[in-house]
């Protein structure tokens, strides 16, 4: 009973939590800095080129935003060199602070990875709350996950990053404290108790998360039992994936103009121009220098990405940074095993075209019809047929026709390929026989010959 009245609960408790924390927010005043070094950085001994320093920024301001925050302030820093102990010089401290005390700004949002030592001192020396690029991520991801698999997804990275901030940051944690059996031995400091209850609760999250993973393993293969073929939505955040899924479904999921509309996968069944049926499946959106374990936090998220029959690649292709998030796409399906001619095959949708200048728009229109590229707009829907035929066709390679004639009482096989196959045509003779124009997959028609075989 109580189970059940807890399950019933569930939406409107995540409703308010979500109010609670957007009250919050909207009364804490924020202060944005993106301290950007000048030039191209280096990786593993490469040379990186880096985004436009403004589009970071904006960036940056525009995940701040989707937290709900008051932004009373906010600053760009060209940086030569990293303080190790502050990321930022003394000099460069003293002018946030008279702007924090001005201001009466209580957190500082530095769009950057700060290391727990330099969190620290930033936050003894400006006196007000200090949360890195992976912190403001964290904090957003939070607010909007709703399944039950997207909230366990959210803590455990939460926690992990929490786990990685106990060095001896804050004082209260190195106080020393008795045994209580379970509460831990004599003399063992508060710092390893919080690391050791944090390891306990994250290892009861990722035995939640393999019972939520099998779960959709076995969607997974009841899907398989009627084949449709999975096409997959990835792309950079905020480059109108959601506003495409629901031109494309009719459905109603949330599509904003903001950094992380969509966290929680959707999927809705597609009816393609000549009959096939397909899954469509919207993601959550990559960002730039996104942590290795976000990554691996929403590996069984991003499942249906590597199980996808075809990936669909939605670019903002009004962004000025449009190659470089093409880029951190990549970086991101390389991290799951999906480099470029391994495995689904690709679409490249060119999206917002409604927003580029007329010239810039006939460019992306005349290209190759037989390009892998579709240039569209999902808000005005210009496009998105064609984008509809590309997927057709693309699945249509590989795939077998079949002419097919059932007796007109074999009404088990007759449902059978309507589910299982896409039914081109059919003609009802004058002998009562049902004559089937049928294209299926070598999975299906395989299927198909063992379930007509005699005997």
């Amino acid at each position: 009973m109580n189970g059940k009245r807890e399950g019933a609960d569930a939406p409107e408790l995540a409703s308010f939590n979500l109010e609670v924390a957007r009250k919050i927010a909207a009364d804490t005043r924020a202060m944005v800095i993106g301290p950007y070094q000048t030039g191209p950085t280096r990786r593993a001994g490469v040379s990186v080129p880096q985004r436009q320093p403004e589009e970071r920024f904006a960036e940056a301001l525009s995940l701040a935003h989707a937290l709900n925050l008051t932004i009373a302030a906010s600053l760009r820093v060209n940086l030569h060199d990293i303080r190790p102990a502050s990321y930022l010089g003394s000099g460069k401290i003293a002018e946030i602070t008279t702007i924090i005390e001005a201001e009466e700004i209580s957190l500082v949002i530095m769009d950057c990875a700060l290391s727990p030592v330099q969190q620290r001192n930033l936050e003894t020396a400006l006196k007000a709350k200090v949360i890195d690029r992976t912190g403001l991520i964290l904090e957003i991801f939070g607010q909007r996950a709703r399944t039950r698999e997207g909230v366990l997804q959210v803590e455990l990275a939460h926690l992990a990053y929490q786990k990685s901030r106990l060095v001896r940051s804050w004082t209260h944690l190195e106080r020393q404290r008795g045994g209580f059996g379970f509460l831990g031995g004599p003399g063992e400091t508060q710092i390893e108790t919080d690391r050791r209850l944090i390891q306990e609760r994250m290892s009861r999250i990722e035995r939640d998360l393999e019972a939520v993973k099998r779960t959709r393993a076995l969607h997974r293969a009841a899907r398989r039992e009627v084949p449709y073929p999975v096409v997959a939505l990835v792309g950079y955040t905020n480059a109108g994936k959601s506003t495409l899924f629901n031109r494309l479904t009719a459905a109603d999921v949330v599509a904003a103009d903001q950094l992380f509309a969509t966290l929680d996968p959707t999927m809705r069944q597609l009816r393609l121009p000549h009959g096939g049926r397909v899954i469509l499946s919207d993601t959550v959106g990559f960002i730039s220098d996104l942590p290795t374990g976000l990554i691996s936090a929403f590996r069984a998220t991003l499942e249906e990405v590597v199980n996808a029959d075809i990936i669909l690649h939605v670019r903002d292709m009004a962004s000025p940074d449009s190659a470089m998030q093409e880029a951190d796409v990549e970086t991101v399906l390389a991290e799951l095993g999906l480099t470029r001619g391994q495995g689904p095959r690709r679409i490249e949708v060119l999206n917002k075209i409604d927003l580029l200048s007329e010239a810039r728009r006939e460019v992306l229109l005349q290209m190759d019809h037989h390009d892998p590229a579709v240039a569209i707009s999902a808000l005005d829907g210009h496009g998105c047929g064609q984008l509809l035929d590309r997927i057709e066709t693309m699945l249509a390679s590989g795939y077998v026709m079949r002419h097919v004639r059932l007796k007109p009482d074999d009404g088990a096989n007759l449902t059978w390929l309507y589910r299982n196959a896409d039914v081109l045509a059919r003609h009802d003779d004058a002998d009562g026989m049902v004559r089937l124009d049928v294209r299926m997959s070598p999975e299906s028609e395989a299927r198909f010959k063992a379930r007509m075989a005699p005997g």
